[in-house]
């Protein structure tokens, strides 16, 4: 049985809203909760997508996807935000469709809410990414990577 969710989806940046109607958003990230959740989603642009990366990683460029985490358990909670123009850069970048590299941010950012991280060290790295790449494929999407 799927854990439950609550997902709220905001959208600072309407660009892509079409590509993410609520069923899809939710179906991704239900696939990579191991427990219920509490979730907000935000779609920004570049502007907000850098003052946030700024603020809270001391980074000056706005990235793909921050995470946000507030508890593991018993429910998780936490906030995921996505930055729509550096998302379909890259889609494009890496050939992929952009729906699919939306998907596979999304449980990427789902996991990271779950306490998983790739900059851990090489085997956290290896659980994560695999963990991912079969999500993905039970999805219905290619291997990420």
């Amino acid at each position: 049985m799927t854990p439950a969710l609550e997902l709220e989806l905001q959208f600072g940046d309407a660009e892509h809203r079409q590509l993410l109607p609520r069923t899809r958003v939710r179906k991704w990230m239900e696939l990579a909760l191991l427990r219920p959740a509490q979730i907000s989603v935000r779609i920004v642009g570049a502007q907000e997508g850098q003052a946030l990366n700024r603020q809270y990683r001391g980074k000056d460029y706005a990235t793909n996807v921050l995470t946000f985490e507030y508890a593991r358990e018993p429910v998780v909670s936490a906030d995921l935000v996505l930055c729509a123009p550096v998302v379909a850069r890259e889609a494009l970048e890496q050939g992929k469709p952009l729906q699919a590299h939306y998907a596979h941010l999304l449980v990427h950012g789902t996991l990271h809410a779950q306490g998983y991280d790739h900059e851990a060290g090489e085997r956290e790295a290896f659980e994560m990414e695999a963990l991912e790449v079969l999500l993905m494929g039970a999805l219905g999407y290619p291997n990420p990577y």
